[in-house]
């Protein structure tokens, strides 16, 4: 008589046309999912990052029996606006990387990336990618306010090199999202801190000064010193699933002293009298700007919900 499946454990590296690769022991094991996992949908899906269980079968395919439990996950809004959409499971670390230039960054998209981190409870840093193209002031002024408010700011360059140590330094030992708009260079640093990696560089269009999206699918890598790094298509737009008011105002860090001091419980922090955080802004405490941001998103949650 012969024997039962072979059972592994292993982490998913990426998904293709119903495909998991599943990295077990060193090897990558492409797998398809059990019909029980197969008719999941959601948070109960199998998502890249995922720890499973694999059976490797007598004929030596292999399928994936179990999803273990997730340390984390980074979740976004679906298209259609009713779904919690899983970006990646067991991630630790978030990156946002932006250029200086070519294309210029967008700080409303950091914003996102940064509520994205701070309401999933994930350690986010900021890598500022194309210094070459700027001053050292003019690049650090940039970047000053978050900074200030207590993310920390990489300053880096693919092409000259610079600050790829201490990039690769802050990877190592973990599971870190690399997120971050087309063309701020992701796939360049990618494959300068990894050898041989291969990841297809896109040009930047002059026209528009946006790169074409040269990542097609979530992908998880890992590094030689330790850890591993996911990179993703461009999010150019996160819809956000279930912050509601209080947490969203969490998310921005410079709002937390002021959280609870308000006249009025319920308080959105837009228009009310006595608010604490409109005060403070008021005063200058910190960044119109930042709070535009909280404004536009809390707009945004508020229309999805009536």
């Amino acid at each position: 008589m012969s024997g039962g499946p072979e059972k592994l454990k292993g982490r998913v590296l990426r998904t293709v046309g119903g495909v998991y690769e599943v990295e077990v022991a060193g090897e990558t094991l492409e797998c398809a999912l059990r019909g029980r996992l197969k008719r999941k949908r959601g948070i109960g899906r199998v998502a890249v990052g995922d720890e499973v269980e694999v059976d490797r079968l007598t004929d030596g395919s292999c399928v994936i029996s179990e999803l273990l439990p997730r340390s984390s996950r980074l979740s976004r809004r679906s298209a259609d606006g009713r779904r919690e959409q899983i970006i990646a499971a067991n991630v630790d670390r978030l990156a946002a990387v932006f250029s200086v230039a070519r294309p210029e960054p967008g700080f409303e998209l950091l914003d996102r990336f940064l509520v994205l981190a701070e309401s999933c409870e994930i350690a986010a840093f900021i890598v500022v990618n194309k210094i070459d193209l700027a001053g050292a002031d003019e690049v650090r002024e940039r970047f000053a306010l978050y900074k200030e408010i207590g993310y920390p700011v990489l300053y880096t360059s693919a092409k000259a090199p610079r600050g790829l140590e201490e990039l690769g330094g802050r990877l190592a030992g973990h599971i870190t999202l690399f997120v971050g708009p087309s063309g701020a260079g992701k796939s360049s640093l990618l494959n300068a801190l990894q050898p041989g990696l291969g990841l297809r560089v896109g040009e930047i269009s002059k026209a528009i000064e946006r790169g074409r999206h040269t990542t097609v699918a979530a992908w998880l890598h890992r590094l030689d010193a330790g850890g591993y790094v996911l990179d993703t298509p461009g999010l150019g737009k996160v819809r956000f699933w279930e912050v509601g008011t209080h947490k969203l105002a969490w998310c921005f860090r410079e709002f937390r002293p002021y959280l609870g001091r308000c006249r009025f419980q319920d308080c959105s922090h837009t228009h009310e009298p006595g608010c604490a955080v409109i005060g403070a802004k008021e005063a200058g405490s910190f960044s119109s700007r930042r709070y535009e941001s909280y404004v536009k998103f809390l707009g945004e949650s508020l229309e999805r919900s009536s």
